[in-house]
Protein backbone atom coordinates (compact mmCIF):
# COMPACT_ATOMS: atom_id res chain seq x y z
CA UNK A 1 0.00 0.00 0.00
CA UNK A 2 1.53 3.28 -1.10
CA UNK A 3 0.60 6.04 1.32
CA UNK A 4 1.87 9.06 -0.57
CA UNK A 5 -0.50 11.98 -0.76
CA UNK A 6 -0.06 15.32 -2.44
CA UNK A 7 -0.64 17.80 0.40
CA UNK A 8 -1.94 20.36 -2.10
CA UNK A 9 -4.83 18.05 -2.99
CA UNK A 10 -6.57 18.46 0.37
CA UNK A 11 -10.24 19.33 -0.04
CA UNK A 12 -10.93 22.56 1.83
CA UNK A 13 -14.65 23.19 2.01
CA UNK A 14 -15.65 23.91 5.60
CA UNK A 15 -14.42 25.97 8.54
CA UNK A 16 -13.47 22.78 10.39
CA UNK A 17 -10.93 21.67 7.79
CA UNK A 18 -9.79 25.15 6.82
CA UNK A 19 -5.98 25.10 6.95
CA UNK A 20 -4.15 26.95 9.69
CA UNK A 21 -0.69 26.25 8.24
CA UNK A 22 0.15 26.03 4.54
CA UNK A 23 3.78 25.29 3.65
CA UNK A 24 4.71 25.58 -0.01
CA UNK A 25 7.96 24.68 -1.78
CA UNK A 26 10.10 25.11 1.35
CA UNK A 27 13.86 24.91 0.86
CA UNK A 28 16.57 25.12 3.52
CA UNK A 29 20.19 24.09 3.23
CA UNK A 30 23.25 24.32 5.44
CA UNK A 31 26.33 24.50 3.26
CA UNK A 32 26.06 21.70 0.71
CA UNK A 33 23.45 19.76 2.69
CA UNK A 34 19.85 20.17 1.55
CA UNK A 35 17.74 19.72 4.68
CA UNK A 36 14.37 20.80 3.28
CA UNK A 37 14.02 20.30 -0.46
CA UNK A 38 10.64 21.44 -1.83
CA UNK A 39 8.73 20.46 1.31
CA UNK A 40 4.95 20.98 1.16
CA UNK A 41 2.35 20.50 3.89
CA UNK A 42 -1.14 21.57 4.90
CA UNK A 43 -2.21 21.46 8.56
CA UNK A 44 -5.96 21.64 9.01
CA UNK A 45 -7.80 23.17 11.93
CA UNK A 46 -8.08 21.01 15.09
CA UNK A 47 -5.64 18.39 13.76
CA UNK A 48 -2.48 16.95 15.27
CA UNK A 49 0.13 16.32 12.56
CA UNK A 50 3.11 14.17 13.61
CA UNK A 51 6.27 14.49 11.51
CA UNK A 52 8.42 11.35 11.36
CA UNK A 53 11.92 11.16 9.99
CA UNK A 54 15.39 9.84 10.68
CA UNK A 55 17.79 11.75 12.90
CA UNK A 56 19.08 14.76 10.99
CA UNK A 57 16.31 14.62 8.41
CA UNK A 58 15.19 18.20 9.10
CA UNK A 59 12.26 17.76 11.49
CA UNK A 60 13.46 20.32 14.02
CA UNK A 61 14.61 22.64 11.22
CA UNK A 62 11.06 22.54 9.88
CA UNK A 63 9.38 23.70 13.09
CA UNK A 64 12.08 26.32 13.70
CA UNK A 65 11.27 27.74 10.25
CA UNK A 66 7.57 27.77 11.12
CA UNK A 67 8.15 29.74 14.34
CA UNK A 68 10.62 32.08 12.61
CA UNK A 69 13.73 30.97 14.51
CA UNK A 70 15.28 29.96 11.18
CA UNK A 71 14.74 31.64 7.84
CA UNK A 72 14.24 29.31 4.87
CA UNK A 73 16.18 29.84 1.68
CA UNK A 74 12.92 29.98 -0.28
CA UNK A 75 9.28 29.01 -0.04
CA UNK A 76 6.22 30.13 1.88
CA UNK A 77 5.01 29.33 5.40
CA UNK A 78 1.52 30.75 5.86
CA UNK A 79 0.17 30.61 9.42
CA UNK A 80 -3.37 32.03 9.58
CA UNK A 81 -2.56 33.93 6.40
CA UNK A 82 0.73 35.43 7.64
CA UNK A 83 3.73 34.45 5.52
CA UNK A 84 6.23 33.93 8.36
CA UNK A 85 9.49 34.34 6.36
CA UNK A 86 8.31 37.71 5.00
CA UNK A 87 7.32 39.28 8.34
CA UNK A 88 9.22 42.08 10.02
CA UNK A 89 10.26 41.77 13.67
CA UNK A 90 7.14 43.39 15.16
CA UNK A 91 4.81 41.45 12.85
CA UNK A 92 6.61 38.21 13.71
CA UNK A 93 6.15 38.87 17.42
CA UNK A 94 2.42 39.29 16.88
CA UNK A 95 2.21 36.13 14.75
CA UNK A 96 4.09 34.17 17.42
CA UNK A 97 1.37 35.01 19.94
CA UNK A 98 -0.78 32.49 18.05
CA UNK A 99 1.95 29.82 18.02
CA UNK A 100 3.09 27.87 21.05
CA UNK A 101 6.45 26.09 21.01
CA UNK A 102 7.26 23.26 23.42
CA UNK A 103 11.05 22.90 23.40
CA UNK A 104 12.57 19.44 23.77
CA UNK A 105 14.72 20.78 26.62
CA UNK A 106 11.69 22.54 28.23
CA UNK A 107 13.69 25.85 28.24
CA UNK A 108 12.56 26.87 31.71
CA UNK A 109 14.55 29.51 33.59
CA UNK A 110 16.33 27.90 36.56
CA UNK A 111 16.55 31.21 38.45
CA UNK A 112 12.79 31.84 38.28
CA UNK A 113 9.96 30.25 40.24
CA UNK A 114 7.37 28.25 38.36
CA UNK A 115 5.00 31.21 38.55
CA UNK A 116 7.65 33.58 37.19
CA UNK A 117 8.37 31.16 34.33
CA UNK A 118 4.68 31.19 33.38
CA UNK A 119 4.43 34.96 33.73
CA UNK A 120 7.41 35.53 31.43
CA UNK A 121 5.60 35.11 28.07
CA UNK A 122 2.71 37.24 29.36
CA UNK A 123 5.04 40.11 30.18
CA UNK A 124 6.73 39.85 26.78
CA UNK A 125 3.39 39.77 24.98
CA UNK A 126 2.77 42.73 22.69
CA UNK A 127 -0.62 43.46 24.32
CA UNK A 128 -0.62 44.65 27.93
CA UNK A 129 -2.33 42.20 30.29
CA UNK A 130 -3.80 43.31 33.64
CA UNK A 131 -2.42 41.79 36.85
CA UNK A 132 -5.65 40.02 37.75
CA UNK A 133 -5.75 38.43 34.29
CA UNK A 134 -2.13 37.31 34.69
CA UNK A 135 -3.07 35.67 38.00
CA UNK A 136 -6.03 33.92 36.38
CA UNK A 137 -4.01 32.67 33.41
CA UNK A 138 -1.21 31.32 35.62
CA UNK A 139 -3.69 29.52 37.88
CA UNK A 140 -5.63 28.09 34.91
CA UNK A 141 -2.48 26.92 33.14
CA UNK A 142 -1.16 25.12 36.22
CA UNK A 143 -4.57 23.58 36.85
CA UNK A 144 -4.66 22.30 33.25
CA UNK A 145 -1.51 20.25 33.85
CA UNK A 146 -2.41 19.15 37.37
CA UNK A 147 0.32 21.15 39.11
CA UNK A 148 -1.54 23.99 40.84
CA UNK A 149 0.53 23.45 44.00
CA UNK A 150 3.89 24.18 42.31
CA UNK A 151 3.53 27.93 41.75
CA UNK A 152 6.14 28.97 44.33
CA UNK A 153 8.62 26.16 43.65
CA UNK A 154 11.83 26.32 41.64
CA UNK A 155 12.41 24.12 38.56
CA UNK A 156 15.16 22.24 40.43
CA UNK A 157 12.53 21.00 42.90
CA UNK A 158 10.48 19.21 40.22
CA UNK A 159 10.88 15.87 38.44
CA UNK A 160 11.50 15.59 34.70
CA UNK A 161 7.87 14.78 34.02
CA UNK A 162 6.67 17.72 36.11
CA UNK A 163 9.06 20.05 34.28
CA UNK A 164 7.61 18.90 30.96
CA UNK A 165 4.11 19.64 32.28
CA UNK A 166 5.18 23.12 33.41
CA UNK A 167 6.77 23.76 30.00
CA UNK A 168 3.47 22.73 28.41
CA UNK A 169 1.55 25.02 30.78
CA UNK A 170 3.80 27.93 29.75
CA UNK A 171 3.32 27.04 26.08
CA UNK A 172 -0.46 27.15 26.51
CA UNK A 173 -0.72 30.27 28.68
CA UNK A 174 -1.34 32.64 25.75
CA UNK A 175 -3.96 30.25 24.32
CA UNK A 176 -2.08 29.67 21.06
CA UNK A 177 -4.10 28.36 18.15
CA UNK A 178 -1.13 26.33 16.88
CA UNK A 179 1.34 24.35 19.00
CA UNK A 180 4.69 23.01 17.82
CA UNK A 181 5.98 20.10 19.92
CA UNK A 182 9.65 19.13 19.63
CA UNK A 183 10.02 15.53 20.90
CA UNK A 184 7.56 15.97 23.82
CA UNK A 185 8.22 12.53 25.38
CA UNK A 186 11.98 12.23 24.88
CA UNK A 187 13.79 11.13 28.05
CA UNK A 188 10.60 10.30 29.94
CA UNK A 189 9.62 6.91 31.34
CA UNK A 190 6.64 5.12 29.72
CA UNK A 191 4.14 6.15 32.42
CA UNK A 192 5.13 9.82 32.31
CA UNK A 193 5.21 9.74 28.50
CA UNK A 194 1.61 8.52 28.50
CA UNK A 195 0.63 11.33 30.86
CA UNK A 196 2.15 13.90 28.48
CA UNK A 197 0.36 12.27 25.53
CA UNK A 198 -2.91 12.46 27.47
CA UNK A 199 -2.29 16.16 28.12
CA UNK A 200 -1.60 16.85 24.43
CA UNK A 201 -4.90 15.17 23.52
CA UNK A 202 -6.85 16.86 26.34
CA UNK A 203 -5.56 20.35 25.53
CA UNK A 204 -6.31 19.84 21.84
CA UNK A 205 -9.92 18.99 22.71
CA UNK A 206 -10.30 21.80 25.27
CA UNK A 207 -8.78 24.62 23.21
CA UNK A 208 -9.30 23.26 19.66
CA UNK A 209 -5.63 23.68 18.85
CA UNK A 210 -3.81 22.51 15.75
CA UNK A 211 -0.38 20.99 16.27
CA UNK A 212 2.76 19.78 14.59
CA UNK A 213 4.48 17.15 16.72
CA UNK A 214 8.04 16.02 16.09
CA UNK A 215 8.49 12.55 17.59
CA UNK A 216 10.30 9.26 17.12
CA UNK A 217 8.31 7.67 19.98
CA UNK A 218 5.88 5.45 18.07
CA UNK A 219 3.53 5.14 21.06
CA UNK A 220 3.28 8.93 21.11
CA UNK A 221 2.76 9.00 17.35
CA UNK A 222 0.00 6.40 17.48
CA UNK A 223 -1.87 8.04 20.36
CA UNK A 224 -1.63 11.71 19.36
CA UNK A 225 -1.59 11.80 15.55
CA UNK A 226 -4.57 12.60 13.38
CA UNK A 227 -2.15 12.70 10.44
CA UNK A 228 1.36 11.25 10.14
CA UNK A 229 3.85 12.80 7.72
CA UNK A 230 7.13 11.18 6.69
CA UNK A 231 9.93 13.65 6.01
CA UNK A 232 12.40 11.97 3.66
CA UNK A 233 15.10 13.56 1.50
CA UNK A 234 13.77 16.97 2.51
CA UNK A 235 10.29 16.27 1.11
CA UNK A 236 6.86 15.28 2.39
CA UNK A 237 7.30 11.69 1.19
CA UNK A 238 4.15 10.16 2.67
CA UNK A 239 1.08 11.35 4.52
CA UNK A 240 -1.87 9.53 6.06
CA UNK A 241 -3.28 8.11 9.26
CA UNK A 242 -1.09 5.98 11.53
CA UNK A 243 -2.98 2.89 10.41
CA UNK A 244 -2.58 3.71 6.70
CA UNK A 245 1.17 4.16 6.97
CA UNK A 246 1.53 1.14 9.23
CA UNK A 247 0.02 -1.05 6.50
CA UNK A 248 2.25 0.33 3.76
CA UNK A 249 4.55 -2.07 1.92
CA UNK A 250 6.86 0.79 0.92
CA UNK A 251 10.12 0.00 2.74
CA UNK A 252 10.86 3.72 3.28
CA UNK A 253 7.66 3.90 5.31
CA UNK A 254 7.66 0.38 6.74
CA UNK A 255 11.00 0.80 8.51
CA UNK A 256 9.42 3.18 11.03
CA UNK A 257 6.71 0.69 12.00
CA UNK A 258 8.77 -2.50 12.31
Amino acid sequence: MKATINPHSNNIDTEDNKPVIVIEHLHKRFGYKKVLNDFNLIVERNKNVVVLGKSGSGKSVLIKCIIGLLKPDSGNINVFGDNIPKLGEDELDQARAKIGFLFQSNALYDSMTIRENLEFPLKRHWVEIADDEVNRLVAESLENVGLAHTSGLMPSELSGGMLKRIALARTMILKPEVILYDEPTTGLDPVTSREIEDLIIALQKKYHTSSIIISHDMNCVKRTADVVVLLLDGKCYAQGSFEELQLSEDQNIKQFFE
